[in-house]
This record gives structure tokens, sequence and C-alpha cells, in this order.
């Protein structure tokens, strides 16, 4: 085991994101054999280019393959740089780890990647079993979003984190940075959030965002494929979109210019026959231009809420365990705003009335009549000046 971590660090350095040739190469002989062969240390024969060359043909994406030889000069100059146990090293000062395909830990729902899976994920974060998609939902957008944006995205990431879902993102400026901060602000899971980076997870990128990342590596998970010391290059972002998309089963798009690398996370979303959401915006605005591309070309479903959000991540069924069960539920009998009001309370900090009102859309008034009743139904307490959602609540 300790072998295979080692290799595929390694080859994580040689390669990079979705090399076809290497990705086969792993598959067919291994990654250790694989690391042997990439390296020179090993010669091959003409039957294991022939299974490569089989098994590319089997993927649609794949369009050419020009042979071993040619993939092993292209990994040539990056030989001499290779030092495995140096990178694990830089992980564990981190506090972070390697991640194979074999780990407890590693993401099963990416293997839906299959040849595109990735060699490893670098993790920085805390060591808890990530969540399975139908508990994850991806929120992308523009880097430069506008005050709308900003507000749509914060309020389904801290509604959709208070349902206990975790929101992966790409921890960008904009949309993603939205997406990110608002989920740790409500969230009452393990693994609040899920930061997806295109360079290597020892530096914290972009550089605005350090602080953010930081407290998304403290709550939940920042992850790469690429090891440490990577540069998040052009091509790197668009690698790790399929990462995002893979990591959950609803993609959401919030605002994308009509040309997007949000819209490449929702095409990798829709290629894993994953759901996609958009988000309205004004027409006037270029910023909600690829988000109603992807409504008016039939990829994505609109979206406004949460909870439409939630229809589309849950399998049929699910959201009906407490009348399967037989046990009422704390909520039967709420009225609907009451059940929005109860929905917008957050577990840990409290929350003042004010922000209460954003979060739940509703007016003053509603919002502390509403707080009254729950409280009195043991639904909600009064802290510190706030309100929060009582634990055994449901």
């Amino acid at each position: 085991m300790h072998n295979e971590r080692i290799a595929r660090a390694a080859l994580s350095r040689l390669m990079e994101p979705q090399d076809v040739a290497g990705l086969a190469l792993v598959h067919v002989a291994g990654a250790e054999d694989a690391l042997r062969i990439a390296t020179g240390q090993v010669s091959y024969g003409p039957g294991l280019e022939q299974d490569i060359t089989g098994l590319l043909a089997d993927h649609s994406s794949v369009n050419s393959w020009a042979g071993l030889g040619a993939a092993l000069k292209r990994w040539a100059p990056r030989i001499p740089d290779l030092a495995p146990e140096r990178d694990l090293a830089t992980m564990h000062r981190l506090g972070g780890r390697v991640l194979v395909p074999t780990d407890g830990l590693w993401p099963r729902q990416l293997d839906d990647l299959g040849l595109h899976q990735p060699i490893c994920l670098w993790w920085r974060g805390l060591e808890l079993e990530l969540p399975p998609a139908a508990r994850a939902v991806a929120l992308v957008g523009s880097r430069d979003s506008t005050s709308y944006g900003a507000s749509v995205t914060g309020d389904l990431a801290y509604s959709l984190a208070q349902r206990g879902f975790t929101v992966v993102s790409g921890g960008a400026y904009g949309i993603d940075a939205h997406a990110h901060r608002a989920a740790l602000a409500g969230g009452s899971g393990a693994m609040p959030t899920i930061a997806v980076m295109a360079g290597g997870v020892d530096r914290f990128y972009p550089s605005g965002n350090e602080d953010l990342l930081r407290a998304v590596a403290n709550q939940g998970a920042v992850l790469a494929e690429v090891p440490p010391g990577s540069a998040p290059t052009r091509y790197r972002f668009l690698q790790r979109n399929r990462l995002i998309a893979a990591l959950a089963s609803v993609t959401v798009v919030v605002e994308a210019r009509w040309r997007s690398g949000a819209l490449n996370t929702a095409h990798h979303a829709e290629t894993l026959g994953r759901a996609v959401g958009a988000v309205p915006g004004s027409v006037h605005s270029a910023n909600s231009a690829g988000c109603h591309r992807l409504l008016r070309d039939g990829g994505a479903v609109c979206v406004t809420d949460a909870g439409e959000i939630a229809e589309l991540a849950s399998p049929c069924g699910q959201s009906l365990a407490d009348e399967k069960s037989g046990r009422p539920a704390d909520h039967d009998g709420l009225t609907l705003e009451d059940l929005i009001l109860l929905d917008a309370l957050p577990l840990r900090s409290a929350s003042s009335v004010e922000k209460l009102c954003t979060v739940a859309g509703l007016g003053a008034d509603s919002v502390r009549a509403g707080l009254g009743r729950l409280a009195l139904l043991g639904l909600a307490a009064s802290e510190k000046g706030g309100w929060k959602r009582t634990r055994q609540s449901t």
C-alpha cells in the first residue's frame, strides 16, 4: 500500500490531469508498474500498447492516440523533478495527506469518471469521509459576480448547509467565495463545504481568499489532483471542473457569462448524468447570459431556492423518511412561513432578526411572530440577542 501511494504521488507530478495516455497506462499496468514504465526503468512490449489502444478506443472522448513512445517523450522532462517522499512530507507538515482509490476516505462518486478518475487526491482538511453525491451540491459561477449573484449564492449555500448538504465549489473569487463563506456560516453537518483547487493545496489560491480557504480546510476539505507546489494554470482550472461536477449530485450555475468556466462544469455534470440547475437573472445582465443559455438549450433546470435544488439532489422518496417511519416530525403542523423560518434558523451561532429576514425572505413582523410560535413549540431559542434552532428540532 505504501508503494502504491508513493507511485501515485509521483505519477500525479509526472502527468497532467486527465492525461488519457497516462491514465490508460495506470489502468492497464497498475500504478507501480506504470511509474517504472513512464520513467524508463523498465521496457514495455507491444502487448501493453495494444491494450492501451483498445482501452482508449472504447472512450469516445479520446480523439487521438500517438502511441506510448510519444507519451514517454512528453513525460521525460519532468522525471528529474520527481520526489514523491518530499511531497508526502510536505503534506504531513501541513496536516494533510494523499488519498488513493483504495483508501476508505476516497470519494466513491469519482468512480463515475471512469478512465478520467484522478490518479490521487491531495487532501487538506478534516479526516472525515466525504458525503455521497446525493448529499452534495456544487455552486459555481462568475468570478466578477454582481451583488445579485452574491446575494442569491449566499442564500442558496446557507440554506443548503442548514439542510445538511455539503456545498462544493472551486475556491475562486466571486460566486465560489460566496458559496464557501455562506456554507461555513450555515453548516450544521460535519462537512459544510469542499473547495477543489486547480493548483497545489500547499498554497491557497487566489491569495485574496487565503483566510477563507484556510477556514474551509479547518471545517471541511480542500482538495486537488496536482501535488504541492503546482501552479493553477488555465488548463488545470478546466480539468478540475470535472471533479467539482463528479463530487455532487447537482451542479447549479448562479451567474455565468456567455463563455464561462462555470458552463464547463455544467457540461461535465451533464455528461456524468448529474442534474444541472441555473439561476435566472436580468436579461440585461451579461453575467446571467450563460445561465439563460443553459436554460434555453435545455441543459439545465430553472432553480430559485434551496428547496428546488434539494429536490434535484435527493433520490425519489428520500424526503419521505419521516412518513415511512410513522414517527411524527417536529415540524408537522407548522404553517409555510414558520417552516421557512425554521429552515433559516442556524443550529450553532445565533442569528439576528434582520439576518433571518434576509435568509427567510420574510418581513420583520412575520419573523418576530414566527419566532414566538417556534419558541413555544421548543423549536427555537433566544441566545445573546439572537435566535437559533434547538438541536432536538428536525
